[in-house]
């Protein structure tokens, strides 16, 4: 290397590797946690036809000086790359040691849509891109790939949404990613159709329900306002008549299972591709969640939020409908209040198990279809705008936001006034009140 060319004292070293001729930078940037030196280093090709060893004249040595400057600049603004962080790691190689990490902490519905946003629309469209070399426009890149697929820009949305959650975690690792990728504005929402059902027709539905065996399912739907698996995970154990409340503090969802044969994250050794086929499998539960297995993948598991974890009162008329159903509820191992009873393939008698969410949105379909019930839109309602419809029915009560955030277990305010604490009369006042606009008869009369 030429004097003229030398780097200055200092400021790293540049140098030209004998077994490949590249030109390779090098900064000191402390120590290792094994007390060695540490370096950090660029590299660049020899853009000479034969090696041009070290004659100055090389535009492979002014390329890597280039980078060891940037390079340099970048230590001195965000500080020295973690140990151990590899250098140019592209955005499909990050993602893959960030889901396996969100998988142990993730509840695994959140996990699962993640991962499919990760496998369907980040990777494809911007995998092979160097962390070092993002910008907003490759944040861009994923809104089209969503867009021009024909899905809605709220998937965008949260496409862009997990992307950015990645990236953070990036930089907490000590990847060195571009400040202005963050600053990407987000695209919108889309516009929802999703609404409460009308007065006229929810008065139908529950009056409907009311003829039905399990209508009780329904009614606490409409009127209670509880989510499919609070449903779905409800015990007997949970409802009290003597106190008039119903204990919503589990849900059902199903686990998914993972290999069990290696353990950790090491690679299966089973020689199966499915975890359900391996012969060691396991349910894939987070750190910190707590669970209890009823039958195959099905659990109760905890609500989401600490506001979803709430006490509702017990109206008269969902207590008569409760009362009513008790000594007709299939007897089941779990005291599930809603179970479901299915012939099995090849079986003659019939099997209590634990409803499943897609053949309990076939029953809701099923009671909009005869009464012939549909949306505005021609489709029918959707099994969460029953929870719509109580919340609307309480706000068109009259009834304090606050109080409608304690009874929905919502995890937000509803509005922005000031926090006002709901206590168990108010609740079951502002129930009964909104009851009474889809029940023209008394309690007496629903008894």
């Amino acid at each position: 290397m030429s004097k003229e060319n030398r780097v200055a004292y200092g400021t790293g070293s540049v140098y030209q590797r004998a077994s490949d001729h590249r030109w390779v930078g090098a900064l000191i940037v402390g120590t290792t946690i094994r007390g060695t030196t540490r370096r950090v280093t660029v590299s660049a090709k020899c853009t000479c036809k034969d090696a041009c060893r070290g004659t100055g004249r090389c535009g492979g040595e002014a390329e890597v000086k280039r980078r060891l400057r940037k390079k340099r600049q970048e230590i001195e603004r965000d500080g020295a790359p973690a140990e151990g962080v590899r250098a140019g790691a592209t955005v499909k190689a990050w993602t893959a040691v960030w889901l396996a990490e969100h998988k142990k902490h993730a509840r695994p519905k959140y996990y699962a849509t993640d991962a499919s946003l990760v496998r369907h629309w980040i990777v494809p469209a911007i995998g092979t891109r160097r962390l070092t070399d993002l910008t907003p426009a490759d944040v861009r890149a994923v809104t089209h790939a969503v867009t021009s697929a024909g899905r809605s820009t709220t998937t965008a949305n949260a496409a862009q949404g997990c992307l950015l959650r990645i990236l953070r975690a990036a930089v907490a690792e000590g990847h060195p990613v571009p400040q202005r990728v963050f600053l990407t504005k987000a695209p919108k929402l889309a516009v929802s159709d999703r609404d409460a059902i009308p007065n006229e027709q929810a008065k139908q539905l529950l009056a409907h329900a009311r003829t039905l065996d399990d209508g009780s399912r329904w009614i606490a739907a409409l009127l209670n306002g509880m989510r499919q698996g609070e449903c779905l995970g409800l015990t007997w154990d949970r409802v009290s008549f003597d106190k008039g409340t119903l204990d919503v503090d589990w849900q059902l969802q199903a686990l998914p299972y993972e290999h069990g044969c290696a353990g950790g994250d090491k690679a299966p050794t089973c020689e199966r591709d499915r975890p359900a086929s391996c012969t060691s499998r396991r349910f894939r539960v987070p750190d910190g969640y707590e669970s209890r297995h009823l039958h195959l993948t099905w659990h109760l598991v905890r609500p989401k939020s600490k506001a979803g974890w709430r006490v509702i009162p017990l109206t008269p008329w969902m207590e008569a409908a409760l009362r009513e159903w008790q000594p007709m509820c299939p007897d089941n191992p779990w005291g599930l209040v809603w179970p479901a009873v299915r012939l099995s393939r090849g079986k003659t008698t019939p099997r209590v198990l634990p409803q499943t969410p897609n053949r309990d949105r076939e029953a809701w379909e099923a009671i909009q279809a005869a009464l012939g019930i549909t949306h505005e839109s021609g489709r029918r309602y959707l099994l969460h705008e029953a929870r719509h419809t109580t919340a609307n029915l309480l706000l068109e009560a009259g009834v304090d936001p606050e109080v409608v955030k304690a009874i929905m277990g919502h995890s937000s305010i509803v509005t922005s006034r000031g926090y006002m604490h709901a206590n168990h009369a108010m609740k079951k006042a502002a129930l009964e009140k909104s009851s009474s606009l889809l029940i023209d008869a008394g309690p007496a009369d629903a008894a």
